[in-house]
């Protein structure tokens, strides 16, 4: 069974294949919950806190999810990869301010 996401703030729900981002999951459901920047874990835009549930990330700029953060529960949605149901909220702006 696919992963099922959902999206604290919008209410917003979705499933998310294996070896697929959450973020190329929201956006294949027609999904607009999550901001999307360069898809790419270098920008920052697509920031969520993992409030439930287990994944791994792939590679980000620490420039946008500093180590502290990813303690937080804090990952980019292009670069996170559910391994069970989730639930996330947007971040809507910066948790800390960086110099």
């Amino acid at each position: 069974m696919k992963p099922r996401v959902r999206e604290r703030v919008s209410g917003a729900q979705f499933e998310v294949a294996d070896g697929v981002s959450l973020l190329q999951a929201m956006e294949a459901a027609r999904c607009t919950a999550i901001a999307v920047g360069c898809r790419n874990g270098g920008c920052g835009v697509c920031k969520v806190r993992v409030l439930r549930g287990e994944f791994r990330c792939g590679p980000m700029s620490a420039r946008r999810v500093t180590p502290a953060e990813r303690e937080l529960g804090l990952a980019l949605a292009c670069r996170l990869y559910p391994h069970s149901d989730l639930e996330v909220e947007r971040i809507l702006e910066p948790i800390a301010r960086r110099p």
